[in-house]
């Protein structure tokens, strides 16, 4: 390397979503890239929020939300929180009302289904019949 050239600190993962491939992102995550990865001091989510935000705020033009819902739909944590940082704060930092609504649909997902509330529930009368039947 000379001296002028600079080292990418990207992994593969966050280099997609620094450069906004969304397709190239969606078959890393595909091929097993860990979703949760840290780079540089953000997880991929944080990052894509970064970016959108940032990028939004750059451009002028509204914000977009593909980078951030592709995370999550991998299995992004939506609480991960490095050095006092976490998604929803950057989320709210840029004002990112897509990314706000996303991390509130994925979390309230994972919570119903880390804990699942199985109390008054049983089979179906249709099931119970089989099950005796056999």
């Amino acid at each position: 390397m000379t001296s002028f050239e600079i080292e990418n600190p990207w992994t593969p993962a966050h280099q997609a979503v620094e450069s906004s491939e969304h397709a190239t992102l969606t078959r890393l995550l595909d091929e097993g890239a860990d979703v949760n990865e840290v780079c540089c001091g953000m997880t991929l989510l944080m990052h894509a929020i970064e970016l959108e935000g940032d990028s939004a705020l750059q451009s002028g033009q509204p914000i977009d939300s593909a980078l951030s819902a592709i995370v999550l739909a991998y299995g992004a944590d939506p609480a991960a929180e490095i050095d006092g940082t976490t998604a929803r704060g950057l989320a709210h930092f840029y004002d990112h009302s897509m990314a706000i609504r996303l991390l509130g649909r994925f979390t309230a997902r994972q919570d119903r289904t880390a804990k699942p509330d199985t109390e008054g529930l049983s089979a179906p009368a249709s099931l119970d019949d089989r099950a005796d039947r056999s």
